[in-house]
């Protein structure tokens, strides 16, 4: 059993596959997660608060562990592993000792200046609401620390391509969670809820230890705790943990403007965030995770055909899921939101600012779903300064844009009257909130651009540019025209059975015109043979019949409507 648990998975694919499943369930229990702290609280304060107490937190755990797993650590230790076993457990056993003596320093300074920086973060809170923040942000510093080492555990696991345990732990955090929304809030009132996230990320380590063990891994004494190499760690990840510290300051900026609006305004932004991260973790993050050691692997060995064909397909697939579910969450924003949300405290009005917030979320969707990928192939190739400079101007275009939209243009009737229309506002109260998931979506556009350009600024990617246009624009105008069938579904299913104000009415009313719509977008791409819905027709049936994948054709000869070679 534990062998089976244990087994590598070498196919991108498949890999992604494991990942995506686990990140479905993880996310469906995120979705039950904030159902049940919606449903206790509503959009009110004190989610604002839990919320809040998260920035601190999530910038130690983002600036000192999680970019130097991802960018710096894993190529390192494949690269040992690939030359010497015995030094990469050296290598991995520095790194964790590193990792642990530091987040625990950092831990307890930031424990003690907690009341001068809260402030910083919630400056429209008042005293009673900062001391709360103050409490949990405190009890959430278990949160890095536990994290940070879950995060060496999950480098080691990800470099043996074992995907299944690795994608077990953030379903465990969620589980922690919702045991603290559950459980521990009976006891320690909203306080429970940061006990739920500190016991989230103990299970989040739990659940990957003992495989991480079995593959090799050992924590020797405290001697030899600087092996040669860390050095190189570190140097790879300071680029990456200033590009996350940016994006962590832009969540703390983000949150600093929505404390100084009406009560409820950071919980909006966030809920609605949590629904349309949905298909850029279940299919950006996952694919981008498991092409990852594929991209790193190619590039050590120097095969460039290789490592763009595995960047091309990996790209075009997940635009030809994205794009889709994208423009379907827009058009299906207030279901979703009524669905997932709409219980107990939240009501009519938390649900349509929310879905207006979800509406403008979703422009960036495919931004973000693609962005990861492209800095992989970036990662892999040891550059970790371009996708930091790209995504630290994107989120400096966000700060910029956000206090712009909520200060300055929202006051004007105009922009409002053309966002009432698109979003239908109507003539809700707090709507300024909604200028943050719009600046939010336009800076990841602009992001998801400037680093396009500098890969294809290296003439030597230049060779998969045409298989990319014509991808993407197929693929945009399939999901068009789906869009459109679905919401003639929609409206059509509201006239004949009007009115639709019940759990069971909305969801079936949502579902059948997903169903059209999924129908209507997989029959353009049989029809024009997209390569994207080959390659998956494929992998679907090889995994049926327990076959193996086709193989694809060279990198030059992919276009719009190529067959795969068989």
């Amino acid at each position: 059993m534990i062998r089976k648990l244990n087994r590598s998975t070498n196919s991108v694919p498949m890999a992604a596959l494991i990942l995506a499943v686990s990140i479905l369930v993880s996310r469906f229990l995120g979705l039950i997660r904030d159902r049940i702290l919606a449903g206790l609280y509503g959009a009110g304060v004190e989610l604002d608060i839990y919320f809040a107490a998260f920035r601190i937190p999530d910038l130690i755990y983002s600036v000192i562990i999680g970019g130097a797993v991802s960018s710096a650590f894993i190529p390192i230790f494949i690269n040992h592993l690939s030359k010497n076993e015995k030094d990469a457990w050296e290598v991995a056993g520095s790194f964790f000792k590193v990792a642990a003596l530091g987040l625990v320093g950092i831990c307890i300074i930031i424990y003690i200046l907690m009341p001068l920086l809260m402030p910083l973060v919630v400056p429209g809170f008042d005293a009673e609401n900062k001391t709360l923040a103050i409490t949990m942000s405190r009890i959430m510093l278990l949160s890095p620390l536990f994290l940070g080492l879950s995060a060496v555990f999950s480098g080691i696991l990800h470099s043996f391509r074992k995907f299944f345990i690795y994608s077990l732990a953030p379903i465990f955090y969620n589980i922690g969670i919702i045991i603290g929304a559950l459980w521990f809030t009976q006891f320690w009132g909203v306080e429970g809820l940061a006990w739920g996230v500190a016991l989230g990320a103990v299970l989040h380590m739990a659940v990957q230890a003992p495989s991480t063990f079995h593959a090799g891994f050992n924590i020797t004494p405290l001697r030899n705790i600087f092996h040669p190499s860390i050095k190189r760690i570190f140097k790879l990840m300071v680029p990456r943990a200033l590009g996350l510290g940016a994006y962590q300051i832009n969540l703390w900026v983000i949150t600093a403007i929505a404390s100084t609006l009406a009560a409820g305004s950071l919980t909006i932004f966030t809920l609605a965030n949590n629904i349309q991260y949905l298909p850029v973790g279940i299919v950006g993050i996952s694919f981008a995770t498991a092409v990852f050691p594929n991209l790193s692997k190619s590039f050590s060995e120097k095969n460039k055909e290789k490592y763009l064909r595995e960047f091309s397909r990996t790209l075009r697939s997940v635009f030809f899921v994205v794009f889709p579910l994208s423009v379907l969450f827009f058009i299906f924003r207030a279901q979703l939101v009524r669905i997932i949300l709409g219980t107990g405290q939240f009501g009519w009005e938390d649900t349509r600012l929310t879905a207006a917030s979800l509406g403008a979320f979703s422009f960036g969707i495919a931004a973000y779903a693609l962005a990861p990928i492209i800095s992989k192939a970036f990662y892999a190739r040891e550059d970790t300064k371009t996708p930091v400079i790209a995504n630290t101007i994107g989120m400096a275009i966000n700060i910029i844009l956000s206090a712009w939209l909520i200060f300055v243009i929202f006051p004007s009737d105009g922009i409002l009257e053309f966002l009432g229309n698109l979003l239908r506002i109507g003539d809700l109260p707090n709507t300024a909130v909604i200028g943050l998931p719009l600046s939010f979506s336009i800076s990841g556009i602009a992001a998801l651009v400037l680093l396009f350009g500098a890969f294809f600024s290296n003439k030597d990617n230049a060779s998969i540019k045409p298989a990319l246009a014509s991808s993407f624009t197929r693929t945009a105008f399939a999901s068009f025209i789906a869009g459109g069938f679905a919401w003639i579904a929609l409206r059509t299913y509201g006239i004949l059975f009007d009115p639709i104000d019940t759990f069971a009415s909305i969801f079936t009313q949502t579902a059948i015109a997903s169903i059209i719509a999924f129908i209507v977008y997989l029959a353009i791409a049989w029809f024009f043979k997209f390569d994207e819905f080959l390659v998956l027709r494929a992998f679907i049936t090889a995994k049926l019949k327990k076959a193996k994948l086709p193989k694809e054709a060279p990198v030059d000869q992919m276009n719009g409507f190529t067959h795969h070679q068989e």
